[in-house]
């Protein structure tokens, strides 16, 4: 099984050397990745990473427009993809703190400056008076700027060999923000972010050695842009459950956040129903980051506003809970219909079903 893409494989055993491996992996992976790591600023010439497969790219389509179309979506390549990718950072960030020393790559630093971009955007297109409390119009002002300026904004992302990608990919990023007709944002909006990360490690932008960053850095920056979002316009929960649902808005960060605490040696779900243990811990652990959130915008007993959450404190360890939010998170999010209707698919996300 690949640890980048979680796809499986079939590799030489005898050989221990790197090898090119076809497929649909991100980019070649080796016949042992542990004994491919090396420190950063190591200068062998088998550590330069190899070139990533070509693609045709295509700007990407809805394909699922009914519910027997679900079938395709779950058999697709796409899904395949998208779940390995989850799942290898998932593995990646477990044990490990927010705070925690890795790598910085030019390229993460590219995906913070946009994040810096559409964070400023918000400072200059203030919301205006309305009657209605919900939905505020500037929203859409801010998602015109985005809608306009998106290709540019993902072409200084990628390498110049591969600034044929950029339609492909920004399409993804516009997907990401939430939605400019009914001002709500959802896990489908999250979940093409997660989308738009795959893709920049599948067109070999992002590498291996950047996994802690994509979480601890990117994804962990962009939470912090969705919330001003959410906060600053009003938007609309796409498609809440309400209180029987996990969150208003997010899901992945709870994954990836309860992957951080795996075997932590005082902090047991239990705790993050505690402000005084959320507001001390916040900072080294997504999950905790999350909870202060959901505690700032909403009032009344936590029990009754985040049920689920309540739930899930009295699960007995992290790694339970860990492995239930991974279930639950294929069965609410990317087994549902009206979540998934609104996924595109091209060249990188492909709805063909997977190779056997």
């Amino acid at each position: 099984m690949c640890l980048w893409c979680g796809i499986r494989q079939t590799i030489p055993k005898k050989k221990k050397k790197k090898k090119r491996v076809e497929g649909s992996c991100f980019h070649v992976h080796t016949a042992n990745m542990a004994e491919s790591e090396q420190p950063i600023g190591s200068s062998h010439e088998d550590d330069k990473p190899p070139n990533p497969v070509s693609f045709s790219f295509m700007v990407p389509k809805k394909e699922i427009s009914m519910v027997p179309d679900m079938g395709k979506w779950k058999r697709s390549q796409a899904y395949a993809d998208y779940m390995g990718f989850i799942l290898t950072l998932n593995e990646g960030v477990k044990r490990k703190k927010l705070t925690c020393e890795y790598q910085v790559s030019e390229t993460v630093e590219k995906l913070l400056a946009m994040l810096a971009t559409l964070d400023r955007w918000i400072d200059e297109t203030p919301p205006i008076d309305q009657p209605s409390r919900f939905g505020n119009k500037a929203y859409r002002t801010w998602y015109a700027k985005l809608d306009q300026e998106a290709e540019a904004l993902v072409t200084a992302i990628l390498p110049s060999e591969r600034h044929d990608a950029a339609p492909e990919i920004a399409v993804y990023l516009k997907e990401a923000v939430g939605n400019s007709t009914r001002i709500d944002y959802g896990t489908g909006h999250e979940a093409a972010f997660a989308v738009f990360l795959c893709c920049l490690c599948k067109v070999g932008a992002l590498r291996m050695e950047d996994q802690l960053a994509i979480i601890f850095k990117v994804f962990d920056k962009y939470l912090r842009v969705m919330h001003k979002l959410q906060k600053t316009y009003r938007m609309e929960p796409a498609g809440s459950q309400g209180v029987w649902g996990l969150d208003d808005f997010q899901f992945l960060p709870f994954i990836w956040g309860s992957s951080q605490l795996i075997d932590h040696p005082t902090l047991e779900p239990r705790h993050f129903v505690e402000e005084k243990v959320v507001n001390e811990y916040h900072q080294d652990y997504m999950f905790l980051e999350c909870i202060k959130f959901i505690n700032e915008m909403k009032t009344g007993p936590f029990a009754e506003h985040s049920n689920q959450l309540w739930n899930i404190s009295a699960v007995p360890s992290w790694s339970k809970v860990n492995q239930g939010l991974i279930r639950m998170y294929k069965a609410e999010c990317l087994e549902k219909f009206p979540v998934i209707q609104h996924f595109k698919f091209g060249s990188l996300l492909s709805i063909q079903p997977v190779k056997p």
